[in-house]
């Protein structure tokens, strides 16, 4: 498989370019960049570039409003509850965390809840914009797609649906932990077929249940709805613990969508009509670790967690122990210098789709 070295600020200046020609204001589609090139930097190419391939096809239906803007319904000191407006979620889920962040700033919690949205990126970017500001945070939030099959079951009735956690540390960098409630999310079998990789055995399933590896096969399956589904976190079984991701899956639906009124992507798939929005919901904590101890008490004793795991001794001398956002924070470094590989077939897409919008295709 060919891929081209891209640089981020091309990368960026691509997206923005496309979501102006879809109608976006210059500074939703400068927020939409920052997150999409972030994942991308980050090595979460699922939720990078690639990701305007399913925004296009969600907004040729209809079902995105390009130009909407979000707006608070109801709030509280602590609380509040965001109408996404059906526009695109980068813009609205950051306007939620910095909403969530100020009123913990002022009442040492803030949680918002978001309904009425879309796709808004990697979770994990919204819960380290907390940890930046000393505080701690909490972030899920509920899918388009049901590709999840429960424990027990062959149809897919989850969706991936995130947990990002987020804390500040002292001299070390914040712990960052961004993962789907499934195996793998539905993007990276999208990675995986547009680089022509066959699946890892145990990430995807037939539609009668048996294991599935083909990632086309998988991809049309998956992302049109034909049946199969994906494995929850521990496997389709109970023997290492699927049962126990599917409960999280499970929460993750209620925290992240059915709390502020978003969608259950198997019930509203009964009858929503065309061109009508997804009602993605999501949903956003944040905790000041002041209000419990001495901030600089409770970083140091971060960072004596974070020495005490990462000088563990390891498996494999040549593996070292590490802690969440490490492995993310060391791609980013060789990517900001390297450049962010696309493969030919990604490239090919993205110059179908600004083709299409009418903007300059400048990869």
């Amino acid at each position: 498989m060919e891929f081209t070295p891209v640089p981020a600020e091309s990368a960026h200046r691509q997206i923005v370019l496309i979501a102006r020609a879809w109608g976006m204001s210059e500074a939703d589609a400068g927020i939409t960049a920052d997150v999409l090139v972030d994942a991308d930097l980050k090595g979460i190419d699922s939720h990078g570039i690639s990701m305007l391939i399913f925004y296009d096809q969600i907004f040729r239906a209809g079902q995105m409003r390009m130009d909407a803007q979000p707006r608070i319904v109801r709030q509280t000191a602590s609380t509040a509850l965001i109408d996404g407006a059906a526009a695109m979620g980068h813009p609205t889920a950051r306007m939620a965390m910095e909403l969530a962040i100020r009123k913990c700033q002022a009442a040492d919690i803030g949680a918002v809840s978001v309904f009425n949205s879309q796709h808004f990126g990697a979770a994990g970017y919204y819960a380290e914009m907390a940890a930046r500001q000393g505080l701690i945070a909490m972030v899920s939030c509920s899918t388009r797609l049901a590709t999840v099959v429960p424990t027990r079951g062959v149809e897919p009735m989850l969706g991936t649906n995130p947990f990002a956690f987020a804390t500040p540390a002292g001299r070390h960098e914040p712990v960052i932990l961004d993962m789907a409630t499934s195996v793998v999310a539905s993007n990276k079998v999208k990675v995986y077929a547009l680089q022509g990789k066959p699946l890892p055995p145990g990430w995807a399933l037939a539609p009668d249940g048996t294991p599935l590896t083909d990632s086309a096969l998988a991809y049309r399956l998956l992302f049109d709805k034909q049946g199969g589904g994906l494995a929850p976190l521990g496997g389709h079984g109970t023997e290492l613990g699927g049962h126990k991701g599917y409960g999280l899956s499970l929460f993750a639906q209620l925290l992240g969508s059915t709390l502020g009124g978003g969608s259950f992507s198997p019930i509203r798939n009964r009858d929503q009509r065309p061109g009508e929005p997804d009602n993605i919901g999501h949903f956003f904590l944040v905790l000041n670790p002041a209000a419990f101890r001495p901030l600089d008490d409770y970083t140091q004793d971060v960072d004596a967690v974070i020495d005490a795991l990462t000088q563990s001794r390891p498996a494999d001398p040549a593996l070292p122990v590490l802690v969440p956002g490490d492995p993310e924070r060391a791609t980013h470094a060789q990517r900001a210098r390297a450049g962010i590989p696309l493969p030919a077939t990604l490239m090919e897409r993205l110059r179908e789709i600004a083709d299409s919008a009418g903007a300059a295709f400048v990869l």
